[in-house]
């Protein structure tokens, strides 16, 4: 994709607002924390993946901010920071996983002088998203050779280099297969409330010279049925131990008429996305998200003020709606426990 999802610079985190998207390209400057923070939970920046990348650089700049305080006092501070970022949006274990990742590097180095800390903390989230946009490729590597040649793809939400730090997930294995010169068509859902795959998956696949065509989000049973789709290729922003995988809302829903259908349905994530503290997807907290996305587009009330709304932002996909996990260590097939089990240390 021809625009950068996000840059870390020496003091500040640049981030291309995904909010202004398809309509104009702005950019979301995070001077600190606490615009991280911002970015995350008014999806500035959105994706498990990217999101992850995100809050690594939020640990970095807080540690810039506290950096004149003793060792101790600077630590105690940058806690706090990181339990701030983590809490920014529950659902996507990316973002605890990134976060985590930096605090143990600054708990190791954390009476190193000062300079000397923050370029390893600065390093270590440069590695963050330099890691993502490799595994984004091992990711599609694998993937394509489950996207038949002249076959019809049906994807949902974004799962793109705008998801990602770059290339990306489910979106990935599309542009392999692409790149690759298989003749594919994609099928994008809208993906309400937020629109997601409209104003997003379709910029990026336009900006790519991919075929596409949008559909709204209950269009997409009768194309299952009807033997239209090939192959469904969704993300994912947290896979349980048994392979129940949270994923935007309605990702369940397309599984089921999957199933039904016979159309083999694929997950796509990054070995970070695998939550091994959680044996099943009953254990997933599912983020609830603003009144305002279900009654409002944009600044156009759509619903009346006094209906009660229940906005779910995630659902779960049960492991046995699902035929394979991609991920950069290979495609995992059922049984999926023993599966993901095997790729846990890598």
């Amino acid at each position: 994709m021809k625009h950068q999802t996000l840059e870390l610079k020496k003091d500040e985190l640049v981030l291309l607002d995904q909010r202004k998207l398809p309509g104009q390209i702005e950019y979301f400057i995070a001077d600190d924390y606490r615009d991280v923070v911002k970015a995350i939970n008014k999806m500035v920046v959105r994706g498990a993946p990217a999101i992850g990348a995100t809050g690594a650089a939020g640990i970095y700049l807080a540690a810039r901010e506290y950096e004149n305080l003793s060792a101790q006092a600077a630590f105690n501070q940058i806690e706090k920071a990181a339990d701030a970022i983590k809490g920014a949006r529950p659902t996507a274990v990316n973002l605890s996983w990134a976060v985590d990742r930096m605090m143990k590097v600054l708990t190791r180095n954390k009476n190193k002088d000062r300079q000397a800390l923050l370029r390893v903390l600065e390093n270590e989230a440069q590695n963050i998203a330099q890691e993502d946009i490799e595994t984004n490729r091992q990711i599609g590597l694998y993937g394509h050779t489950v996207v038949p040649e002249n076959s019809n793809i049906l994807t949902h939400c974004n799962t793109g280099a705008l998801a990602t730090v770059d290339f990306g997930t489910a979106l990935g294995v599309v542009r392999e297969a692409f790149r690759r010169d298989k003749k594919i068509h994609v099928y994008v859902t809208e993906t309400r409330p937020r629109l997601q795959g409209a104003r997003l998956t379709a910029f990026e696949l336009v900006e790519d010279g991919i075929p596409a065509t949008l559909i709204v989000d209950s269009a997409a049973a009768t194309k299952l049925r009807s033997g239209e789709i090939d192959v469904v290729l969704v993300g994912a922003d947290r896979i349980a131990a048994n392979g129940d995988t949270a994923n935007k809302i309605g990702t369940y829903m397309i599984s089921e008429l999957a199933r039904a259908h016979s159309v083999p349905f694929y997950v796509a994530a990054p070995r970070s996305t695998i939550d091994y503290s959680l044996n099943s997807g009953e254990m997933i907290d599912i983020e609830r998200r603003s009144r305002e996305e279900l009654t409002r587009v944009g600044r156009e009330k759509i619903a009346p003020d006094e209906i009660d709304v229940d906005n779910p932002a995630f659902d779960i996909t049960p492991a046995e709606n699902i035929t394979g996990i991609i991920t950069e260590h290979g495609i995992i097939n059922p049984p999926f426990t023993t599966g993901l089990d095997e790729i846990k240390d890598r």
